[in-house]
């Protein structure tokens, strides 16, 4: 079998002020692999940073030149592309894939032109690829797929022709594995591809770190009281997570708990629908009940402390591949209230870790935070089998043990020809 010297990660961006759940992947995954004496290094455009060789703790991180190939893109269209949903071409990433030496894996956090060219150096390497959905494959709204194309729409995209040549449309066709964090997707595209190496590998989470946490950290960070009860939801401001509907929720929940407060965190991705959600927030009368806080870095301690200050966490989310937060609550033996949507009822039970509500089920919403609020007892025996599940099942070290059995089996394959 060959041996596995090092993984090299390609993805559209990699910047702690602008953290995601894919971002959260790569790095706990790159950290682990380190931490098993495999070199992990990620490739990424230089989106919301500066081109050239930084690091995030043990992880290298190589950024590019990019240009977002479409002709007549207005500024506002070029900055919600780098937010969310853009395409970018970097032919210097290319290149420094095919410079980057002793490569055992590519592996693909995203498609279309940067996965085409992840596809591309793989094969003229003579190496694997391995390409992972992060979710929004196949599960996207179409809604929300009209939102994201809006910005270039009737644009002429004049990368095109990269993306022909970089075989952007032959990544999962190409791939030697493709690994899954949904049981969705990966359901879905076992009957896609019936020959391939496709595998569920669920997401992960640094236990220790949230179960070490001080929640006092946060509240004194950010002025809360003791006696302020927190409700939380950590998730990017955008319309596909749903902020709007837990405002409106929680304006029917605090008129019977007047003790609570409503807490966002999380970078803005879509300014327009953050403006709505600040719009609700006042008309509503919520001004002094609800904070929203810009994104915390990934690796900022009050991140797990604000999930150790909070009474319960809320996601409400539209659409959810996953749920890595659900996760770090978990860690953080806050029990949880979420949308029965996407991934989330795959690996959350309904009554036993977790309370699950009917996708945009405002009121049933504010009644299951009503429950959590007024019964400690269900809040301790959520949050007691959360965190037996996510101790013995989502903690990173044994995730990275799943991912490298799979670089093993591909790189084995190689090997034999």
């Amino acid at each position: 079998m060959a041996e596995l010297k090092k993984v090299v990660h390609v993805m559209r961006r990699f910047v702690p002020g602008k953290w995601g759940g894919t971002e959260s992947v790569v790095f706990n995954l790159s950290r682990a692999l380190v931490h098993r004496g495999i070199k992990s290094v990620v490739f990424c455009t230089a989106m919301f940073s500066r081109a050239g060789l930084q690091g995030m703790e043990e992880v290298p991180v190589k950024r590019y030149r990019y240009v977002l190939p479409w002709f007549g893109l207005s500024p506002a269209a070029k900055d919600q592309l780098r937010l969310k949903g853009g395409s970018p071409l970097s032919l210097p990433l290319f290149f420094g894939l095919m410079r980057e030496k002793e490569v055992s894996v590519i592996h693909a956090h995203v498609q279309h032109r940067l996965g085409g060219m992840a596809r591309t150096a793989a094969k003229l390497k003579g190496i694997p690829l391995v390409v992972s959905l992060h979710g929004g494959h196949l599960t996207v709204p179409p809604d929300q797929t009209e939102k994201m194309i809006a910005p270039f729409r009737g644009k002429i995209e004049w990368g095109k022709i990269f993306g022909f040549l970089f075989g952007a449309r032959r990544v999962l066709h190409d791939a030697d594995a493709i690994i899954c964090v949904g049981r969705n997707e990966y359901h879905e595209m076992t009957k896609r591809y019936p020959f391939k190496n496709i595998f569920h590998v669920p997401n992960g989470v640094r236990v220790e770190r949230f179960v070490e946490a001080r929640g006092q950290r946060f509240r004194e960070a950010y002025g809360f009281q003791s006696s302020d009860k927190i409700v939380l939801c950590v998730s990017r401001i955008d319309y596909q997570k749903n902020q709007l509907g837990l405002v409106r929720a929680f304006s029917v929940f605090s008129k019977t708990h007047p003790e609570h407060r409503l807490v966002f965190v999380g970078t803005v991705t879509v300014a327009e629908y953050h403006r709505q959600v600040l719009t609700e927030i006042e008309r509503l009368g919520l001004g002094d009940r609800v904070r929203m806080i810009d994104g915390i870095p990934p690796n900022d301690p009050l991140l797990p402390s604000a999930y150790k200050a909070a009474e319960q966490f809320v996601l409400p989310t539209h659409h959810e591949p996953f749920g890595i937060v659900i996760l770090e609550a978990w860690a953080a033996g806050v029990p949880v209230v979420a949308h029965r949507v996407g991934g989330i009822p795959g690996f959350a039970t309904d009554g036993e870790n977790i309370l699950l509500v009917a996708k945009d089920d405002e009121h049933e919403l504010a009644c299951r935070m009503a429950e959590l609020a007024d019964h400690v007892g269900l809040r301790r025996s959520l949050a007691e089998a959360a965190r037996r599940e996510v101790e013995a099942s989502y903690n990173w070290e044994t995730i990275a043990r799943r991912y490298e059995e799979i670089y093993d089996q591909v790189t084995g394959s190689f090997a034999q020809g």
